[in-house]
């Protein structure tokens, strides 16, 4: 029996868990976070999420004074639609005017025949937007920016990598980069921490939106439900059609990952990946290194339970530090928890 007097933020975390691992267990979540796009097929995605993101932000525009919108509303710090256009014209190297993109030629083929969900997903939000109740809205703007706030972030690792880009500069990664909460203007970007804090402003706005309004808490929650399921929709568009160059420093030559199946307590099937050493010869201390750390997160994920989003969250984070901290000279930094 679910408990509506919640406050919305509560009742989004909790009511959308199954959408939630859907989406995380789909192939093309799984492109994404093990970074196996190329460039092209990368930047279509990008051009994908483009298009719907301007819909959804024209539509916050439209509606920012609307009660339940208006205590998330805020577009200096949130809005991601130029970003998405500055990250397609790097990777693609198009120069010229911000919108040169647009006739790009993987931008007009993707116009001439385009996929079946980004015109049901633009037309979704275009139709909330000219109803007479406008709060669902609020829904998309959970799904969306905690999204990258959260498990985004590990992708914008994985693709600075995969793609030999800048984290620094932030060029090409541009969508997943937010400044910090009340620093709009800096040119310093969020760390971790600052992410956390958006986060909790973001939640108390959701909260504050909804209020005691039982009904328009279910009314969110049933269409978050619905935003997690579109998104899953343009995840299943996703294919490889070759795998990006990853250069390898000369000092570290481990082989693609195998994956090997770990089956948490709720039989759910995740995947954690164990380096396989071709031709090369390692100190015997990284080795126990390594294998105490994949014995830690196996003991970790079956005693503690980590299922669905926390446990992906989790089994990421683990593959993160254990193959980032075996690089030449590098460390990879804890990812923080997926779940919203």
């Amino acid at each position: 029996m679910i408990d509506w007097t919640q406050p919305l933020s509560a009742l989004l975390k909790d009511g959308t868990t199954e959408a939630h691992e859907r989406i995380e267990n789909t192939a093309g979540a799984g492109y994404l976070t093990r970074a196996e796009l190329d460039k092209v097929d990368y930047s279509r995605y990008l051009m994908i999420l483009w298009h719907i993101y301007d819909a959804f932000e024209r539509a916050l525009v439209q509606h920012q004074s609307h009660p339940a919108l208006a205590p998330t509303y805020n577009p200096v710090l949130l809005q991601r639609a130029p970003a998405l256009a500055a990250d397609i014209s790097f990777l693609l190297q198009i120069p010229g005017p911000e919108d040169a993109w647009k006739s790009h030629p993987v931008h007009t083929q993707l116009l001439a025949s385009p996929p079946e969900i980004l015109t049901k997903y633009t037309n979704h939000i275009n139709a909330i937007s000219a109803s007479a109740d406008p709060s669902p809205l609020l829904a998309h703007s959970y799904v969306r920016y905690l999204g990258d706030l959260s498990g985004g972030q590990f992708i914008r690792r994985k693709t600075a990598k995969a793609y030999d880009l800048d984290e620094e500069t932030g060029a090409g990664i541009a969508f997943y980069q937010f400044s910090k909460l009340g620093e709009s203007g800096s040119m310093e970007s969020a760390t971790q921490g600052d992410m956390r804090k958006i986060k909790i402003w973001f939640r108390d706005g959701l909260d504050a939106g909804a209020g005691d309004n039982l009904e328009l808490k279910q009314t969110i929650v049933a269409e978050a439900n619905r935003a997690f399921d579109l998104s899953s929709e343009v995840f299943e568009t996703l294919t490889v059609s070759s795998p990006p160059s990853q250069p390898t420093p000369e000092s570290t030559q481990i082989a693609p990952p195998t994956p090997t199946q770990l089956t948490p307590k709720s039989g759910q099937v995740l995947f954690v990946h164990q380096p396989e050493v071709k031709g090369k010869t390692y100190p015997i201390a990284s080795v126990i290194a390594v294998i105490t750390a994949l014995c830690l997160a196996h003991l970790a994920l079956t005693l503690g339970g980590f299922t669905g989003q926390k446990g992906f969250a989790k089994l990421l984070q683990v593959e993160e530090w254990v193959f980032g901290s075996t690089s030449a000279g590098g460390s990879a930094a804890g990812n923080e928890s997926a779940g919203f």
